[in-house]
């Protein structure tokens, strides 16, 4: 006679752990810190780790469609980098490379994670580089999205003040003719977030001379081109990078993770799946 009741109390009881699971694993992870700064870093799913680094003036919510996908079978990290999104910024002001790489760092270390894949877009790829100079050891792999992961075209570069006007033409040359108008206005308005001042200062951290570096960095690499870019003038990247590869999508403007997510994350998977050193 209490058989029925009872199971359905467990029945009650493991839809309950199930939604508290859920909630659980949609929740921030307990905030990472760097130089007092509070990184703002969400997580979804188990499996082995990989981290997406957003790029100049962006946040977290690039990478919205490779969190599902990916969280199925691994465990994806999402987080602002100081300046951006829900992260505050340096209280001095003062923008770095290596501010960048400590706040991944501070990210892994409170995972607990011994190796991770860092998958980086536009100077998200200059943050992953240097935390792979920084950290070898904790690096399974590298993918960079329309970014570069041997910064020596950078060295001649030197970016001019950003006015209102030049700051909006600089985005609205990210996108092709394919771009839909919906995905323009949420790329316009992520970017227009941060201040002026501060998207100058952050652009100014990839043409940094610290940062270039002949250095070899020894970990399974791809990089995945927009179809705008000529990725033959990059092909020297593998004189430091001798485990590069890349690829390139077809009908892409910068933002190609967003634009044409499925042919991305098909090579992502692939990468994941067969070269990353985990």
């Amino acid at each position: 006679m209490l058989v029925r009741p009872i199971s359905s109390t467990i029945r009650r009881a493991a839809a309950l752990l199930v939604l508290c699971l859920a909630v659980l694993f949609a929740l921030p992870l307990r905030a990472a810190e760097v130089d007092g700064l509070d990184i703002h870093t969400s997580v979804r799913g188990e499996g082995p780790t990989v981290i997406f680094v957003h790029g100049w003036t962006c946040d977290e919510s690039s990478w919205d469609a490779q969190v599902g996908d990916f969280a199925r079978d691994y465990k994806v990290v999402t987080l602002d980098l100081p300046g951006h999104g829900q992260t505050p910024p340096p209280r001095d002001g003062a923008y770095s490379m290596d501010l960048f790489a400590r706040a991944v760092e501070a990210v892994r270390q409170e995972l607990g994670e011994k190796r991770v894949v860092l998958v980086g877009h536009s100077m998200g790829a200059v943050v992953i580089r240097q935390y792979a100079l920084d950290y070898p050891g904790h690096v399974a792999g590298l993918v960079a999205v329309d970014g570069l992961l041997d910064v020596r075209p950078y060295a001649a570069l030197e970016f001019p003040a950003l006015t209102p006007a030049s700051r909006v033409a600089v985005i609205e040359d990210m996108f092709v003719p394919e771009t839909s108008e919906d995905l323009r206005q949420e790329i316009m308005t992520m970017m227009l977030m941060p201040s002026l001042e501060t998207a100058l200062a952050v652009s100014n951290t990839i043409v940094d001379p610290s940062i270039q570096s002949d250095r070899v960095i020894g970990a399974p690499a791809l990089t995945v081109w927009a179809g705008t870019r000529d990725a033959a003038l990059y092909a020297g990247t593998i004189e430091l990078l001798p485990e590069w590869e890349s690829a390139q999508l077809e009908r892409t403007g910068h933002f190609l993770m967003m634009e044409r997510p499925a042919a991305f994350n098909s090579l992502l998977r692939a990468f994941l799946e067969t070269r990353a050193l985990y």
